[in-house]
């Protein structure tokens, strides 16, 4: 889905019959990433908030009313990084679509400004 804030909720709205999604993800931290994330969520579903956030202020008319809870706090990374890490580079799981870009290591800063400038969701560098 490529669609993002208003329309992307709208999209999640549209394939789940006008329900919304049970559980949602957000994972980019951005205010605009997070009322996506709540706007996308049924009544009564759950928002799960992983890493540092870049809002200081929860748009709660998108919680409160519709009673969708959000959890979550930092993610552990260093704790599972290297183990998923090389479960990927062997092929023993498979990332699905959040990688959309795959680059050598050395163009880390081209994958980053594809995900800037939303050509890329997730990229993913092999060494």
């Amino acid at each position: 889905m490529a669609e993002r804030g208003a329309a992307g909720a709208e999209q999640v709205l549209e394939l789940t019959g006008g329900i919304g999604a049970d559980s949602v993800l957000e994972c980019v931290g951005t205010e605009d990433s997070v009322v996506q994330a709540l706007r996308s969520a049924r009544p009564g579903g759950m928002v799960g908030w992983v890493g540092v956030p870049h809002v200081t202020d929860i748009p709660q008319e998108h919680m409160f009313w519709r009673n969708v809870g959000l959890r979550g706090g930092p993610a552990p990374v260093r704790a599972y990084l290297p183990d998923l890490l090389q479960r990927t580079l062997d092929g023993r799981i498979d990332p699905g679509a959040v990688f959309d870009l795959t680059l050598p290591l050395d163009s880390a800063a081209e994958a980053y400004a594809a995900m800037d400038q939303r050509r890329a969701i997730k990229a993913l560098l092999k060494p």
